[in-house]
C-alpha cells in the first residue's frame, strides 16, 4: 500500500487495520514466527495509529526471539508513544534485568507498579490472573456479608 492509498483511508479503517495487524502478529508470535510477526507489525505503524501498543507487541516478539536490544528498543518507543503504558515499563524493566542493567530494571519496574496503581484499567491480565481476582472478590464479599449480618444481629438484639 502506497502513502496516498494510506491518505484515503478514514481512521477507523485505520485502526481496523492495525487490530488486524495486532491480531495477526500475535498469532505468529505464538506460532514462533518471529521474523513474520516483526515484519507484519511494522508494516502496521505506516497507519500512525495505536503506535504504543504495536510496539508493545513489537517489543514482545523481540524478547520472545531472544534479541533483547530490540525489545529494548520497542519498549521504550512505546513508553515515548504513551508514557503511562504500564505493560511496556514492566516488560522493559525484564529485558534490563536480563540485560544485568539492575538499578534501572528495578526503578522501571518500580514506575510500574505506580503506574498500575494510578491506571488499574490499563493493567492486562492473564485468564489465570482474572479467575483468581474473581475469587478473591468473591471472599471479600462474603467476609463482608457475613461481616453486615453479625452488625445487623448486633443492632437487632440490642434494641430490644
Amino acid at each position: 500500500m502506497n502513502s496516498s492509498d494510506l491518505q484515503n483511508l478514514s481512521e477507523a479503517e485505520r485502526r481496523a487495520r492495525v487490530a488486524e495487524a495486532l491480531a495477526r502478529g500475535e498469532e505468529l508470535r505464538k506460532a514462533k514466527e518471529y521474523d513474520k510477526g516483526i515484519d507484519v507489525l511494522v508494516e502496521a505503524l505506516r497507519y500512525g495509529v495505536e503506535k504504543a501498543k504495536i510496539y508493545f507487541r513489537l517489543g514482545n516478539i523481540y524478547f520472545d526471539a531472544g534479541k533483547l536490544d530490540h525489545a529494548e528498543y520497542a519498549y521504550r518507543r512505546a513508553i515515548d508513544c504513551d508514557p503511562n503504558h504500564v505493560n511496556a515499563h514492566h516488560n522493559l524493566s525484564v529485558v534490563l534485568r536480563k540485560q544485568g542493567r539492575l538499578s534501572e530494571s528495578v526503578r522501571l519496574y518500580r514506575q510500574a507498579q505506580r503506574l498500575a496503581m494510578k491506571y488499574p484499567d490499563q493493567v492486562q491480565l492473564s485468564p489465570e490472573q482474572t479467575e483468581q481476582a474473581r475469587r478473591l472478590a468473591r471472599r471479600w464479599l462474603i467476609v463482608a456479608g457475613i461481616v453486615l449480618g453479625v452488625f445487623v444481629l448486633v443492632l437487632v438484639l440490642w434494641g430490644r
